[in-house]
């Protein structure tokens, strides 16, 4: 480890932290519905909209008629990207004449951007065409995130309202997150990108003539706009196949650090607009510290590992970090903050190969996903992922004093307790049955390129990023099969939806509740002692219920690994 790469990690925790007020404040006048400076312009965009919807932004929801509506659109998007992709051979926009996708694939592919994974059991320049890029991928990336973060104020509203029903209006909360968030950031991130060299255009091939003499085909498209809202609405499906560590999508420094505040950046200023919107910022600067120290330790494991190399090679006289499946313009410390922050956002965005990570380096981006998406998490999904969590710390508090469980101001009872686990146990349920299965089964065998303990983090990779909803990848796996397709989609459904479904009723189950004064006797939830039983619950929780799976291995594959056995 370096001094340089130290610094690098935390600048970019500082200038997140420098962000995360005005950020949250920006987000806060979203949930609220006030008007902000874009809606000179925007405001009739955004009527029209309702207009030609018929939709009453004004007339609110209950919990059940916010999830159905929610599950609704996010059905009737799934349809209309599978048909897309289907029938990409016959649509315009295909200046390379791909044929359209096996039923398997658009199927998988239909469901990950649905949920938000942007898992790629393909590569992008080889198989999508540019209107399949646009029109089937990109408008998803904005839609998906722009649900996570309207369910996230859904739940905010739990937490503040008093004695009420409704939880805000589905249509009218993604309506103005895509408005007057989401569109604009990536209108400046994608000039920011262009002027950086990443291209934006609608040809498909570049034939150029190399130093050698040899003729080379350079494959292009409209890159920028689609890692733009890639990076912010933490989707992370690449228009190439190697993502952000091809140079057309990241090509220096300057914009791999973009491209990781972008990341991060509104799930930072979520966790101020939820304290807002309870009437104490103090309470958002706790979950954001929680998050922050499980963050921070990952991205010293990682960090560690992987500059400490491989003792294998070290044998043989090269001693140097791990390098390998490392981009050089970036290096290792670079790589390894990239690794912590998509996994620990639920991005799956990479600018490195996690398979050649060390087997402890690459077991963290895996232990992230594993804890439930709450180290800072999806765009949304992140903060409501820690509310449950928070649920279950003040439930633990409230057996230690013998008290019934309060947070914010809410009486936490055995309906919202119950509602938090079936939650959280998705996660598990999924994860394990599934990896389980693929190991045993002779199409699941089949997929990983390498034999042992490795082999087997393959598979527990792949189901963890498709349950989490990641879309990361061990990219040794195979997972272009009907085997892999089938699966992989059921568990990306499951792991999204199965978990907001139950968030949302405990939304309006809080909603309807009387406020509870704070008391000498309420547990405090906003000091040191609050952070550490969150980080505490969350790793006791979330994640030793992984320990077994990680033992078989990253733990195995380490131990093998300093004793000098290859597979």
């Amino acid at each position: 480890m370096t001094s340089q790469g130290w610094f690098l990690i935390l600048g970019f925790v500082a200038i997140l932290l420098a962000l995360t007020k005005p950020v949250g404040a920006w987000l806060f006048a979203l949930y609220q519905g006030r008007r902000t400076p874009l809606h000179l312009v925007l405001g009739p965009v955004e009527r029209g909209f309702y207009a030609l919807a018929g939709i009453d932004p004004n007339q609110e929801q209950g919990w059940r008629r916010y999830a159905l509506h929610m599950l609704l659109f996010n059905t009737a998007l799934l349809a209309f990207t599978y048909a897309v992709l289907r029938l990409q051979g016959v649509l315009p926009g295909n200046p390379q004449g791909l044929a359209g996708l096996s039923p398997h694939l658009a199927f998988n592919t239909a469901i990950s951007f649905t949920t938000n994974t942007n898992w790629q059991s393909y590569g992008g320049e080889s198989t999508m065409s540019n209107l399949s890029q646009m029109l089937g991928l990109t408008i998803h990336n904005f839609l998906s995130a722009a649900t996570g973060i309207a369910l996230a104020f859904a739940l905010f509203r739990g937490f503040a309202r008093r004695e009420v029903k409704a939880i805000g209006n589905f249509w009218a909360d993604v309506t103005r997150i895509t408005l007057y968030l989401l569109l604009p950031a990536c209108i400046v991130c994608t000039l920011f990108l262009i002027g950086s060299g990443v291209p934006q255009t609608l040809a498909g091939v570049v034939n150029v003539t190399t130093l050698e003499g040899a003729s080379q085909s350079i494959l292009l498209g409209p890159v920028a706009s689609q890692e733009a809202i890639k990076m912010l609405g933490t989707n992370g499906g690449g228009f190439f196949n190697a993502n952000s560590a091809h140079p057309f999508e990241n090509p220096t420094a300057l914009t791999n650090l973009v491209q990781m505040l972008s990341i991060f950046v509104i799930g930072f200023g979520l966790t101020w607009t939820f304290g807002k919107a309870v009437g104490n910022t103090r309470q958002g600067w706790a979950i954001l510290s929680a998050m922050v120290i499980l963050f921070l330790a990952g991205v010293t494991v990682t960090y560690a590992q992987e500059a400490a190399g491989n003792p294998v090679l070290h044998q043989l006289g090269v001693a140097s970090g791990n390098m390998e499946g490392k981009e050089v313009r970036f290096g290792i410390a670079a790589s390894a903050l990239f690794s912590v922050v998509t996994t620990a956002a639920s991005c799956g965005a990479v600018n490195s190969m996690h398979d050649s990570f060390t087997a402890l380096g690459g077991m963290i981006p895996l232990f992230n996903m594993q804890l439930s998406e709450v180290v800072i998490g999806g765009v949304g999904a992140g903060i409501y992922g820690f509310l449950l969590f928070a649920i279950l710390a003040v439930f633990v508090a409230g057996l230690m004093v013998g008290r019934t469980p309060e947070y914010v101001g809410k009486k936490i009872e055995s309906r919202e307790v119950k509602l938090a686990v079936l939650a959280i146990a998705v996660l598990p349920l999924m994860i394990l049955s599934l990896t389980a299965l693929s190991s045993l089964m002779e199409q699941g065998l089949a997929g990983p390129l390498n034999k042992g303990p490795h082999g087997f983090s393959e598979i527990l990779y792949a189901f963890t990023s498709a349950v989490a909803n990641n879309g990361s990848a061990f990219a040794g796996l195979t997972a272009n099969t009907p085997w892999y397709n089938g699966l992989l989609g059921v568990a990306m459904w499951a792991g999204r939806f199965f978990l907001i479904v139950p968030m949302l009723a405990i939304a309006g189950g809080l909603a309807a509740k009387k406020r509870t004064p704070e008391s000498a006797g309420s547990f405090p939830t906003t000091g040191g002692l609050w952070v550490g039983l969150l980080v505490g619950i969350v790793l006791i929780v979330g994640g030793l219920t992984f320990l077994p799976g990680l033992a078989l291995g990253p733990i195995a594959d380490h131990l093998a690994m300093i004793r000098g056995q290859t597979f």
